[in-house]
């Protein structure tokens, strides 16, 4: 092959994988995003270390976990309903500055020496809430920036890209700069990343947001969108398989700073290098779904990760050197990330438009929501028997969970096929398959 050609082929491979970069409004998105993320994976770092430094209590490290969550819980099927009422560009500009607000608070607090646990605890609610509304909407909002529906998948893909670039270039930042300048200048800096996301969220020209004619009443908003959601098996299928993978594994990065301290005789650079090998693996798993060119065989990638998610966690239990914790930490970023990606675009494009933002919500609650409950549980549970043990189980469980999904992947499969063809996302000429299959589609109101 000539030179000219391979330079056309790397060219088209390279602008296929970024296509949904070609949307202006996303490529602001995309560059806000990713400094900002800098700093958040920064604050995560600092926060948990800090927590660790002032109370040595890994149950302590459970609590601070679970108030920074608990809101998410308790409050994101709200924000879905928000993000199918109001303007999302608005919400966003809005949840983005008190977002910078909490963390300049917390950078003050850390920096004239007054930080107390209950000051973290309370600016964790206080963030937890934020997040409650600011997630629904931004994950909604790809729609009103990706034109083409049939770039959404390559765009969540890069978002996760991004998110998870982030991830690795952050931890490694917080750990040197924790040792060098101590946590607060962490938190100073995540508060100014937030400059870039508004200044990007300021600069888009959105199309004027269709709002359809709701009930007035929020709960009757979010009850219709929960019977949308769980009278539908796959959609519920994959919430649960979320929801269990939150609170069995992803308490590993509540247990990080014990790890890197307790287990491996390490420092804060430790556990930076630690929570970078996450990125790393998930970043690695963001660039595979980005390479994909649709959403068709997501099911089965979506329980393979989550067994290598479990694997991961099983081998860092088992880890006493920092290579092979390196490399479990890698593993459980790539399932972690495909997982949860895969999960979020195959409901992205299944859920109808006027209820996406409720189905999203559902699925942040999943994800984010049963976080505080991992939290708490792997710090309670690393209190009794430690945190190895504590991880084996987590993994073993989110191991467990895989294998039932895919079980339950042939019938899964049938009633999803329908309602990509009637969406136009696949091909589907038959139309007698189509008729049926219709009650297998999501209800209609």
């Amino acid at each position: 092959m000539k030179p000219s050609e391979r330079l056309s082929n790397f060219t088209s491979s390279a602008k296929f994988l970024l296509r949904g970069l070609s949307y202006r409004n996303y490529r602001l998105f995309f560059a806000g995003q990713g400094i900002s993320l800098i700093g958040t994976w920064m604050q995560q770092v600092a926060m948990t270390w800090l927590v660790y430094r002032l109370t040595d209590s890994a149950f302590m490290l459970g609590v601070v976990g679970f108030s920074n969550q608990i809101p998410t819980f308790v409050l994101t099927p709200f924000g879905g309903v928000l993000a199918d009422r109001a303007n999302r560009h608005r919400v966003l500009i809005v949840t983005q500055a008190l977002s910078m607000l909490q963390a300049l608070t917390l950078a003050a607090l850390v920096l004239t020496g007054t930080i107390q646990v209950w000051h973290i605890i309370a600016l964790g609610i206080f963030i937890g809430s934020v997040n409650a509304f600011d997630i629904p909407t931004r994950q909604s909002f790809l729609l009103d920036m990706i034109e083409n529906r049939q770039d959404l998948g390559n765009a969540i893909a890069l978002n996760s890209s991004m998110f998870n670039a982030a991830r690795l270039a952050g931890p490694a930042i917080a750990g040197v700069v924790i040792a060098v300048a101590g946590e607060g200048v962490c938190f100073l800096l995540n508060g100014l990343s937030f400059l870039a996301v508004l200044a990007a969220l300021l600069a888009m020209k959105i199309k004027p947001q269709k709002i359809e004619k709701q009930q007035p009443n929020p709960l009757r908003g979010l009850k219709e969108g929960i019977r949308y959601a769980f009278t539908f098996t796959p959609i519920r299928s994959i919430l649960l398989l979320v929801a269990l993978a939150s609170v069995t594994g992803i308490g590993y990065s509540t247990l990080m700073p014990v790890f890197a301290r307790d287990v491996l005789q390490g420092g804060s650079h430790t556990q930076g290098f630690l929570m970078s090998g996450v990125g790393l693996g998930a970043l690695t798993g963001a660039l595979f779904l980005a390479s994909r060119k649709n959403v068709r065989g997501l099911g089965k990638i979506i329980a393979a990760s989550a067994g290598l998610f479990g694997a991961g966690l099983l081998i860092f239990s088992f880890s006493r050197v920092l290579w092979l914790s390196l490399f479990a930490m890698a593993l459980t970023g790539f399932g972690m990330m495909v997982q949860m990606a895969s999960s979020n675009t195959v409901l992205q494009t299944l859920a109808d438009d006027d209820k996406r933002g409720r189905v999203i919500s559902l699925y942040a609650t999943a994800f984010m929501g049963m976080m505080p409950f991992g939290s708490l549980l792997a710090g309670s549970a690393a209190g009794i028997i430690g945190a190895p043990l504590t991880l084996l189980v987590g993994g073993l469980c989110c191991i467990l969970g895989a294998l039932l999904f895919a079980r339950h992947l042939p019938s899964w499969r049938q009633m999803v096929r329908p309602v990509y063809a009637r969406k136009g996302i696949i091909p589907e000429i038959a139309e007698g398959l189509r008729a049926a299959t219709g009650m297998a589609s999501p209800p209609k109101d």
